[in-house]
């Protein structure tokens, strides 16, 4: 039976990666993936008491990324419609791609850090579709935002699910993870940046031709005029983002409860902004109309991706998976850097959480040398495939990023940081 689930498992991925040769969309082979490997489990002799259980557990965790990515790309397109990102965008003059790329993978990098890469990318990729009309070369800011964003999660310890992880479970300190992993992570982005800056070419593009980017968000001729309450919107949008991390510092509830406070309040107040416009004219304004902007086939992707790791880790495959890395390797660092590239293939969260049942805390106490490297390794390995990590699934969605194209341009480039990072770490420590 885990011949059978690996297979579906491995047999889904491939079909992702190759979804435009054969024309199926990836939502719908990942949701397939993901009930088919639930099935195969059901077969394999468990008690159905058992795996209902799991299931529930699994979706619980589930649920709280989907909702928290929902609440999120809600509160980033009702920001939008009004506009509010404009008072960004307007602010950022510079025609040159490169330098453009360098400042925002530095905002990436340092908001990821304080949001988390998930939100960050959503946010950054909105902010390039304004700034860089010409598809082909946003896709070269969509790579980067990834691998920023996924650098960026990786020293703050509510930046990344995996450093949070490691946190709440007491294997690293707040403080302790900051000081070790924030030069390898700011190696791990600067790399491919530095290389990006010989071989980037292309231009940005006019914004007058927006066609391709706002294509079915009709701002009824208020283009160039300033829509009532886009500042308040931008504000609020900015300050509700923010207020998650404190929120669960506060309440010590989970994040994505955090998203939907912030997502009600932000509701609220956009429906009083216009209070006398008629339906038809007041529907681009609102969340209901923001809720049909949102992706929603890439949370189903979510959704079917998470299932069939869930199902997974329920069998304990990458649990029998990490032992036999222990037996085979031996030297803890070979293996934690062999987790990381193993994250671009399986979402991260998973492995570390096979990782922390693999090493004990007697044996290996607060903010030890193997802790601070798996935050590292777990957080940038990510990147290497667009699929490894939260970021890029979400980026793949929006901005329709083919697997393939990313594997060809920006995995190198990721797996050259990532060693960098892996390397600078090692030596100085």
């Amino acid at each position: 039976m885990e011949a059978a689930i690996i297979i579906i498992f491995i047999l889904g991925y491939i079909l992702i990666a190759f979804e435009h040769p054969i024309k199926i969309n990836k939502s719908a082979t990942a949701l397939l993936t993901g009930v088919l490997c639930w099935a195969m489990y059901a077969f394999s002799g468990e008690s159905s008491e058992k795996i209902t259980h799991q299931l529930a557990e699994h979706f619980g965790e589930i649920a709280a990324i989907l909702f928290f990515l929902l609440g999120a790309m809600t509160i980033v397109e009702l920001v939008d419609a009004y506009q509010g990102f404009r008072i960004i965008t307007d602010k950022i003059r510079t025609k040159n791609p490169k330098t453009l790329l360098w400042v925002i993978c530095w905002v990436t990098f340092f908001l990821s850090a304080l949001l988390d890469n998930l939100t960050t990318s959503i946010v950054m990729v909105s902010l390039i579709r304004k700034l860089v009309p010409n598809k082909d070369m946003r896709l070269f800011f969509a790579g980067m935002i990834v691998i920023a964003a996924n650098a960026g999660g990786a020293w703050s310890p509510i930046g990344d699910v995996t450093t949070t992880m490691l946190w709440i479970g007491g294997q690293i300190s707040a403080f302790g993870i900051i000081k070790s992993l924030f030069l390898p992570s700011v190696i791990c982005m600067v790399i491919p940046l530095i290389y990006l800056q010989f071989t980037l070419k292309g231009q940005l593009g006019n914004p007058g031709k927006e066609t391709d980017t706002t294509a079915g968000h009709h701002h009824h001729g208020t283009k160039h005029g300033n829509v009532k309450g886009s500042k308040t919107m931008l504000f609020l949008g900015i300050a509700g983002l923010v207020s998650v991390p404190v929120f669960k510092t506060v309440t010590h509830l989970p994040p994505y409860l955090g998203m939907l406070f912030a997502l009600g309040i932000l509701w609220t107040v956009s429906e009083m902004i216009n209070p006398h416009m008629d339906e038809m004219e007041k529907k681009p304004y609102t969340a209901a109309g923001a809720l049909t902007r949102i992706d929603v086939p890439s949370v189903l992707f979510f959704l079917g991706i998470l299932l069939a790791v869930a199902a997974l880790e329920s069998m304990e495959i990458l649990h029998h998976f990490a032992s036999y890395l222990d037996r085979t390797f031996g030297d803890n660092r070979i293996i934690i850097t062999l987790i990381g590239i193993l994250s671009s293939i399986v979402d991260n969260v998973p492995l570390v959480a096979a990782s922390m049942g693999m090493y004990s805390l007697a044996e290996f106490p607060l903010d030890h040398m193997i802790w601070e490297y798996l935050a590292y390794c777990a957080g940038t390995g990510g990147s290497v495939l667009i699929i490894g990590s939260a970021a890029g699934v979400a980026v793949m969605g929006m901005e329709k990023v083919d697997f393939i194209w990313y594997l060809k341009k920006i995995s190198l480039l990721a797996l050259l940081g990532y060693f960098a990072g892996a390397a600078f770490y090692v030596i100085t420590y």
